[in-house]
């Protein structure tokens, strides 16, 4: 029997001082598909680990590779980076020190608010939301990243 590679896709990363939102493009890279949330540990090299280990996890549930990571940076609307964007970048370098999946930062401005007022409009209560606006978010960067490669 003859093995067959594996598809590769690409992961989008909302990165939150509390929580990271997953997302994955399908196969073909064209949509993007909320995945899960993880909860940061105290130290970022912690996070990093927990999200090495989730990552993998995944792949080997549903039998793929990751090819790219993008994450979200959260510029202002300046263009200018502050707090949030450092600890992304920051984030960043300690994710590709473990890896050698190649890692992107995406600009994410407003996603947030993209994906809580698409939330809104879903009727959901705001405790439900709050349990999905990071992965909404991931997704959102994700797809803006696969719209912007065709």
């Amino acid at each position: 029997m003859e093995n067959k590679p594996k598809p590769s896709r690409i992961l989008g990363i909302d990165f939150g001082m509390s929580r990271i939102g997953l997302a994955q493009s399908d196969e073909r890279k064209i949509i993007a598909m909320p995945l899960i949330t993880v909860h940061t540990e105290k130290k970022s090299e912690q996070t990093v680990i927990k999200l090495l280990e989730t990552i993998s996890q995944l792949c080997e549930t549903q039998k793929c590779e990751i090819e790219e990571i993008v994450i979200g940076l959260p510029l202002m609307m300046s263009g200018r980076t502050g707090f949030l964007a450092d600890e992304v970048k920051h984030f960043a370098q300690l994710l590709q020190q473990l890896t050698p999946i190649p890692i992107r930062l995406w600009d994410e401005r407003l996603t947030t608010v993209q994906a809580e007022r698409s939330l809104r409009e879903s009727q959901l209560t705001r405790k439900k939301r709050s349990k999905v606006v990071d992965i909404v978010s991931a997704s959102i960067i994700l797809q803006s990243y696969l719209d912007s490669r065709c």
